[in-house]
């Protein structure tokens, strides 16, 4: 097979794509398969709002996502225009104990560990409204895509006499710098998503005429990130060295980093990269 005819099978494989979908266990996150990027979609009307049965099949989903060699990429969306998470069920936290309430943001924060630190990259697509621990998924995803004009974002649980319990406190400050998050979190102020933009809250604001054009936007970014035009298993690698190095000291932080770079040095991508810079070609990158 030449090399044309190696990259038209590989792109037909990610375009071409098995729309694959289905509703996990718990029955509030639906999975998409669309070629090598999987489309996780929350799904717990009106608002989106999390429980502990949406963490479990979320973590279900990002399992299955880690241990599937032939995906590359995930985004996370919410169902409907409205909102993209809008937190944590509050009739829910209503009626358990203390207790439950624990060991509910105690598997919360494992599951979005997780995603955090699953070595494929994650999307996170705002189309409407995220807000409390709709934000803190988001702040365990690597890249925030907002759909302008769609709604707000923050962490408002100061007005219910808590703190943002899912990571907030922990992520929006490595994010956004101590101070702004500080202000942000205190004040239960809600921000559109271009000034979430300057704040570097999202990465890009996007116009979509509607939520299906938004996410189908956001899964053709996602796939610049997979083969065969990028390398997955040096992006996934590098989102590791990242998230693990920027919370050890540098010495530990290098070390991560060139153990990484020896796996990388001896895959079958990197040998392909170099081959074509040296050849002059383009690339045909195979996710190995």
């Amino acid at each position: 097979m030449t090399r044309s005819e190696e990259r038209s099978t590989l792109e037909n494989r990610s375009a071409g794509a098995r729309m694959e979908e289905e509703i996990l266990p718990h029955g509030k996150v639906r999975w998409r398969r669309d070629g090598s990027v999987v489309v996780l979609t929350l799904d717990h009307p009106p608002a989106n709002g999390y429980s502990h049965e949406m963490m479990r099949d979320l973590d279900e989903a990002v399992v299955r996502a880690r241990f599937d060699d032939s995906l590359h990429a995930l985004v996370l969306a919410g169902q409907g225009e409205k909102f993209f998470c809008a937190g944590a069920d509050i009739a829910m936290l209503d009626a358990v104990t203390p207790s439950f309430k624990y060991q509910f943001c105690l598997h919360a924060n494992e599951t979005l560990l997780r995603l955090e630190h699953t070595s494929k990259i994650v999307i996170a697509a705002l189309g409407g409204h995220c807000v409390g621990g709709g934000l803190e998924i988001a702040l365990a995803c690597d890249l925030r895509v907002a759909r302008r004009g769609s709604g707000k974002t923050g962490l408002p649980e100061v007005g219910l006499g808590v703190l943002p319990g899912t990571g907030g406190t922990q992520r929006l400050a490595r994010t956004i710098g101590k101070a702004r998050a500080i202000e942000l979190m205190v004040t239960g102020e809600l921000v559109d998503y271009d000034a979430a933009l300057g704040w570097g809250l999202v990465h890009r604001v996007v116009d979509a005429p509607s939520e299906e054009a938004f996410v189908a936007g956001v899964v053709a970014f996602a796939r610049s990130f997979v083969p065969p035009e990028r390398a997955s298993l040096a992006v996934g690698l590098i989102k590791r060295a990242v998230q693990t190095g920027s919370e050890v000291p540098l010495e530990s932080g290098l070390a991560l980093e060139r153990e990484l770079q020896a796996r990388l040095f001896a895959s079958a991508d990197a040998k392909e990269g170099i081959s074509a810079y040296v050849a002059r070609r383009k690339p045909t990158f195979r996710g190995e």
